[in-house]
């Protein structure tokens, strides 16, 4: 499984990091977790604002912080 966390570096997207961690960890899933912040990567995704997470290709949530129990759902599916 590959999560991405796209984003600049904001505290918004560095908290985004941090809840998808969490989440990975208590699930017990074997994830690659990769920070993006390539404007070209990012829009390539259509996302427009930012933190955003894609996981697999597929952007789950954009302009937000997820909540850990939400990536829970997400990785586990």
């Amino acid at each position: 499984m590959k999560i991405e966390i796209l984003g600049t570096g904001c505290s918004k997207c560095n908290k985004t990091k941090e809840m998808v961690e969490k989440a990975v960890k208590e699930a017990g899933v074997d994830a690659e977790i990769v920070k993006v912040e390539d404007f070209d990567i990012i829009l390539g995704y259509g996302v427009m604002v930012t933190p955003a997470l894609v996981i697999d290709g597929d952007v789950k949530v954009a302009g937000k912080v997820p909540s850990v129990d939400d990536i829970k759902k997400w990785i586990k599916k």
